[in-house]
């Protein structure tokens, strides 16, 4: 589909008996910032892996950037940054050198080595730059903290500005603060036209990040919606006030709890439960409709991951 930069129908993976992914139907528009989440075990690296052509489909057809893959994967990665798996690199080697490495080994480099000397020396500066990793010198990578190199492998995916960026778990390692940065630089990138694509255990990350929500459950895709339409409101309002237990008597059986300053009322608009507060002669300090937790709905789509042992 023209506004979509993945798409795949009826995508399956089988390992011998074993499906690994079953039947997937993915649609990643343009612009988005996509999270994919699932236990472990339900399929989701083996999905990204076949995006990126480094595991071959079963069956089924997939699209990345309006061109099939793998039959035309040659086209799409120069215009694809990846990190799946973690981040490789030689560690006797600096973070540049390792960069310079990898995008000269690359299928489309550049064939005129003394143009594309100057021009890769630029983007692996901006890209080190990008992910705070411009200061690190000529230090080895064996010498980096996991931190530094899950920086190492996102500035690796960023060495080419690509118009999607792929990512499996971007924020491993890395300590709250660098945390928060990868969600800005990524914030960031999306909104220069970066299409982001990334697969996380981290719901309250993805929850900040993302857009756009898949849910993986034993190889199926069990949910694809906006993040807003996930966390629809559940119908209850949660109000807090001087004394909860005196507003029972207001709404004739529709509390849901009421504990010290805090009152769920179930059944009625947050305008409506404010006005009969207010009229009741009790004030009202907050009042917001219940949203679901993007955790919640992970938990009631999702069974138990595959690497459990009963």
């Amino acid at each position: 589909m023209t506004d979509s930069v993945i798409s795949t129908r009826g995508l399956t993976k089988r390992f011998g008996s074993f499906t690994a992914v079953d039947r997937v139907d993915l649609e990643v528009p343009a612009g988005a910032r996509y999270g994919f989440l699932g236990p472990n075990g339900s399929g989701k690296t083996t999905t990204v892996r076949m995006l990126l052509g480094l595991v071959y489909a079963t069956q089924g057809s997939i699209e990345v950037l309006g061109r099939p893959v793998p039959k035309q994967l040659r086209q799409v990665l120069p215009r694809v940054g990846a990190l799946v798996e973690g981040p490789g690199a030689y560690p006797h080697l600096s973070a540049a050198a390792n960069l310079m490495l990898l995008d000269a080994a690359a299928p489309w480099a550049d064939p005129k080595p003394r143009r594309a000397g100057r021009d890769r020396r630029r983007r692996v500066h901006e890209a080190l730059e990008t992910v705070g990793l411009a200061g690190v010198g000529r230090r080895p990578v064996k010498a980096f903290s996991l931190g530094m190199r899950q920086r190492l492998g996102i500035a690796a995916a960023l060495v080419r500005t690509p118009e999607l960026l792929v990512l499996d778990e971007p924020t491993n390692g890395l300590d709250p603060q660098g945390i928060i940065e990868m969600r800005e630089l990524m914030t960031r990138l999306n909104e220069n036209g970066t299409t982001v694509f990334l697969s996380s255990h981290v719901l309250a990350e993805v929850e900040a990040l993302c857009t756009q929500v898949g849910i993986m459950d034993h190889g199926r895709l069990v949910a694809q919606e906006p993040l807003d339409a996930l966390r629809r409101p559940t119908g209850r309002v949660l109000v807090e006030l001087d004394d909860a237990t005196a507003a029972k008597t207001v709404f004739n059986g529709q509390v849901a709890a009421a504990e010290g300053r805090r009152l769920v009322v179930e059944g009625l608009p947050v305008a409506e439960v404010t006005r009969r507060l207010v009229d009741a002669g009790l004030p009202v300090h907050e009042a917001v409709a219940e949203r679901r937790t993007l955790e919640d709905v992970v938990l009631s789509l999702t069974g138990p991951g595959s690497d459990r042992v009963a």
